[in-house]
């Protein structure tokens, strides 16, 4: 019996200093809020824009240089968002197929879109590749 009412005073413990450590965490809370509720701190940093250049090689060669500015953090959610690029979301992640109004189909014809980063093939794929500033991104008709 003593045993049982041990429990329960160690539990019921344990539940006020639980209460307690969340009450000081929401006092820790950056984000000030008023009589009515809703947070007044409105001050979130800005994104920072970031500059990159895009470059598409079609089928024969002729390529199509853009200059990007962003505040996404990969090149795929760039591209998507500029609507230079778009594809299937598989296994492994974005499948481009249609690069600046271009659409290649390997199962079709035989031709992909190449990712590169800086002139080296890409060790990730578009949307996996963090944008680093001033960098050059290309897909290349392969």
């Amino acid at each position: 019996m003593k045993k049982t009412q041990f429990t329960k005073l160690l539990s019921f413990a344990f539940c006020i200093v639980l209460i307690a450590a969340m009450a000081l965490l929401a006092g820790c809370n950056d984000n000030t809020i008023t009589s009515a509720g809703v947070s007044s701190d409105v001050t979130e940093s800005p994104k920072a824009q970031k500059n990159f250049t895009f470059v598409v090689v079609d089928t024969e060669g002729k390529e199509t240089s853009f200059e990007i500015t962003t505040e996404k953090a990969t090149v795929g959610e760039a591209l998507l968002d500029e609507g230079l690029i778009s594809g299937d979301n598989a296994q492994y992640g974005l499948y481009v197929k249609t690069v600046n109004g271009l659409t290649l189909d390997y199962d079709t014809d035989g031709k992909y879109w190449a990712f590169y980063v800086n002139g080296e093939y890409g060790m990730t794929g578009v949307d996996a590749t963090e944008i680093v500033e001033g960098a050059t991104y290309s897909f290349k008709a392969e």
